[in-house]
């Protein structure tokens, strides 16, 4: 690491300040990645932008040298999803995905969400505080993802406890990290069984009937897809809500500015996402050829990790950046990628979010933080921004 003193600790316990200290002090540095293998790390807004583009930058792990740090270690039948692919593979199955992924498709969401919205504050309302993490930012996304999908609400296991067990794993139970990936092949497995028997009106279904001459998904492809909708779906979203809504409650000019005007709330998504999203880091990357960023050359194979959370603080890129402003005009923020890998379902996390934070301070007018704010814990992950709880009273 070229900063000894900043470790991948440092990064979890305050990001903002150790991004900010090693954008001063260099554009790309070698540093210990989350499982104790050497990475490399871009840390400025036109590196990171530039770099997320970048063709010569793989995101399959054929081309990663022995010992360097590969992500997730998924089965074949979880891994081949559009997070590891490269062109023209990725093309083929973007393509597919868009087919059935359609604009119409994501606003007849709307009414859906807006009601799951509404039950979810009124099972809160009596109670007058609330962990708004286990009460509301989490059971609405994996509601509209399943509906999205397609999945009975009798099979709607407990999507939490798998996707924490991945995000942060316990060093001292490995074995629940392996048995979530079991437990999720096994209910992806059985879910397009039924859906290709008894085929219904949702994106499981219709991805399972795309068909396009030699361009059709193999079944690994189309459990891996099914896969990640659900748990980049899911996942980002619940954060996304949970960051916002802390964001609001720890800057009171922000949200009376939007109380008096709650029509702010669609354009303050980006906003949200800029400051304090839930994927602080890219996908990592490997170099196909010797790649020279902000004057630094990464050797091929080796693994790279862009910092999204630094670039969207940079200050050459945004004004006084670690300020939360919902009518900041710069845009270009990284929360959702850029160039071929832009997020499929930003318009899905856009309207979610939205709708979540509007019916929210409609309801509770008087909402605030429960504990101090020193007292809020984030989940002990480099690659993932969450809370653990968020207690609120209202």
């Amino acid at each position: 690491m070229t900063s000894s003193d900043l470790t991948v600790k440092a990064l979890i316990a305050d990001p903002y300040a150790g991004y900010a200290a090693l954008r001063a002090a260099a554009p790309v540095h070698r540093v210990v990645g989350p499982d104790g293998l050497p990475v490399w790390l871009v840390t400025r807004y036109a590196d990171v932008r530039q770099a997320l583009a970048d063709p010569r930058l793989s995101l399959d792990k054929a081309h990663a040298a022995p010992g360097n740090y590969r992500g997730f270690r998924l089965p074949p039948a979880l891994d081949a999803n559009l997070l590891t692919m490269d062109p023209p593979d990725h093309t083929r199955i973007r393509r597919l995905v868009t087919k059935a992924f359609t604009p119409g498709r994501t606003a007849a969401l709307r009414g859906p969400i807006e009601r799951v919205a509404e039950q979810l504050l009124d099972a809160m309302a009596p109670l007058g505080r609330a962990d708004l993490l286990a009460a509301y930012a989490a059971p609405l996304p994996i509601t509209v993802i399943c509906d999205l999908l397609g999945v009975p609400e009798d099979d709607r296991h407990d999507f939490r406890a798998w996707t924490d067990a991945l995000i942060t794993p316990d060093p001292e139970r490995p074995q629940d990290a392996k048995a979530a990936v079991g437990a999720m092949l096994a209910f992806f497995t059985g879910l397009i069984g039924r859906k290709r028997t008894a085929p219904g009106d949702d994106l499981l279904s219709d991805l399972i009937a795309v068909r396009d001459a030699e361009d059709r998904l193999s079944e690994d492809e189309l459990t891996s897809l099914a896969f990640l909708i659900l748990f980049a779906g899911y996942e980002n979203t619940v954060h996304l809500i949970a960051n916002a809504v802390l964001a609001l409650l720890t800057h009171p000019e922000q949200l009376a500015a939007l109380r008096a005007e709650p029509a702010l709330v669609e354009g303050a998504f980006d906003e949200f996402a800029r400051f304090d999203g839930p994927a602080p880091l890219s996908i990592r990357r490997f170099p196909r050829e010797d790649v020279t960023i902000g004057g630094v050359t990464v050797p091929a194979g080796e693994t790279l990790l862009l910092a999204i959370a630094s670039a969207n603080r940079d200050p050459d890129q945004f004004a006084d950046p670690d300020r939360l402003d919902l009518r900041r005009r710069e845009s270009g923020h990284l929360s959702l990628g850029h160039g071929i890998h832009y997020c499929l379902g930003a318009p899905l996390a856009r309207m979610e979010t939205e709708i979540a934070l509007g019916a929210l301070l409609r309801r509770f007018p008087d909402l605030a933080l429960d504990v101090p704010v020193e007292q809020l814990r984030h989940r002990p992950a480099l690659r993932a921004r969450g809370l653990l709880e968020l207690p609120v009273r209202y």
